[in-house]
């Protein structure tokens, strides 16, 4: 009777040792691959967190700028939040004659800013100023 017992027992048994092995390694690479995509999108999240910093920093600079064509200083630096930023104003195309009637001047504006950590955006532009506003 024992032995019909065990014979029987034989089919209703559970997972073997190499079956929980092989779902146990199944699931670690599931694991694994999550994790690298979380920590994937973290970093993703800091440096676009850090590039929007940036650009926030720069709009600031931006909006202190004198409007309507008024005279810029050539060189202006200084420093918003924790970024530092520099600015040069140049004449645009030294080489090249303005329009002898035009009221305004076309001038080349560079604009730099460093966040803490060390990362740097830059912009040029062109900006008109007026004749009349010379330095």
């Amino acid at each position: 009777m024992s032995r019909k017992t065990s014979s029987s027992r034989r089919g209703e048994a559970g997972f073997t040792m190499i079956e929980a092995v092989v779902a146990l390694a199944l699931v670690t690479i599931v694991l694994a691959a999550i994790g690298t995509l979380v920590a994937t999108n973290s970093r993703g999240a800091w440096k676009l967190e850090q590039h929007a910093a940036l650009v926030n920093a720069a709009r600031v600079v931006v909006s202190t700028l004198p409007r309507a064509g008024a005279a810029m200083p050539d060189d202006l630096r200084g420093q918003v939040a924790g970024h530092r930023w520099q600015m040069r104003v140049t004449p645009f195309l030294d080489d090249v004659q303005a329009v002898p009637d035009s009221q305004f001047v076309p001038q080349r504006v560079e604009l730099r800013v460093q966040a803490p950590g060390g990362a740097i955006i830059s912009f040029e532009t062109i900006r008109l100023q007026s004749r009349g506003a010379g330095r």
